[in-house]
């Protein structure tokens, strides 16, 4: 189950990159910006703004779910099944109704990633997985690196590490660059923002570093959560010492993916403001180098 693939990536990984994103995450981060890809299954997403006033194709398509009230679409999405889905699929017209998620192929998504293998070659790029967090689907996810790899091409994956061991284990000899997220490290604070267990976390990447593995460290600003001086010196103090890491990448804060809660009827929890802190972003920076990492600020 995948949700997007993205074609001449430059951000997600050394060259140009396709990106692969595969549906499911066992963390619910309030600052998400993909919300559509926690749930395993397809979800639909719902745009007011391109409803058509007396159409009714959607609910003709998923009678049981979704009517219409005089000021629009009452859809319940807890009685949309699986056979609704499939009909909503090709049903809207202007696409104000769309179903995120699909199923393909180890073959067919391997067919869209050869396509730019010329320019991975020319780059060092190659095929990046993503998400969600891509190991909660941990056999495709060992099949794509598996394949991949085996076609000479780069594997690369965006992790936040909050699976089972055994879930990214097998996947060890294929992948050649883990983009891992180091969110906090301290646990009260990591379960209030994302629902999960910080201590899956530190545990994997400890043992990605004596497996040996090449990581880079990822570390989402968020004001609030870990946008400060002193949770920024923990997580880069553990990445310096405890994985002996070489680069750590500090992402700060956007608000893009805002719109997906409405499409999705969620509420967004995280601040509704980007992070707009140049003094603190140089003293990560600052903090980092004298710790002896390569440290790279990201929008």
């Amino acid at each position: 189950m995948i949700f997007n693939i993205q074609r001449y990536s430059t951000h997600d990984g050394p060259g140009i990159r396709t990106v692969v994103f595969l549906k499911g995450c066992s963390l619910s981060c309030r600052w998400c910006q993909n919300p559509e890809s926690r749930a395993r299954g397809r979800e639909i997403l719902f745009d007011a703004r391109l409803c058509l006033q007396g159409c009714e194709l959607c609910q003709q398509a998923a009678p049981t779910a979704i009517t219409r009230a005089l000021n629009g679409l009452i859809i319940q999405r807890e009685k949309i099944s699986e056979d609704d889905v499939n009909a909503l699929t090709d049903y809207c017209p202007t696409q104000a109704l769309s179903v995120c998620g699909n199923v393909q192929t180890l073959d067919e998504i391997m067919a869209t990633v050869r396509r730019d293998k010329a320019f991975y070659t020319r780059s060092g790029g190659g095929i990046t997985l993503s998400g969600g967090e891509p190991f909660i689907q941990p056999e495709l996810a060992q099949a794509l690196f598996k394949a991949s790899h085996n076609e000479g091409i780069h594997t690369a994956v965006e992790t936040c590490l909050h699976v089972p061991w055994h879930y990214i284990e097998p996947s060890l000899p294929w992948v050649d660059l883990f983009l891992a997220d180091l969110k906090h490290v301290d646990s009260a604070i990591f379960k209030q923002w994302t629902d999960g267990n910080a201590k899956r976390v530190l545990e994997n990447l400890k043992r990605l570093a004596q497996a040996g593995k090449q990581v880079t460290i990822r570390v989402p600003l968020i004001p609030g959560f870990n946008a400060d001086e002193q949770s920024i010196t923990a997580i880069t103090r553990f990445a310096a010492d405890e994985l002996n890491v070489r680069e750590i990448h500090f992402l700060p804060y956007h608000t893009l993916g805002i719109n997906k809660y409405t499409l999705l009827n969620q509420p967004y929890t995280a601040p509704d403001k980007p992070l707009d802190a140049p003094a603190l972003l140089a003293f990560a920076k600052d903090f980092a180098s004298q710790k002896g990492l390569t440290a790279t600020l990201r929008g």
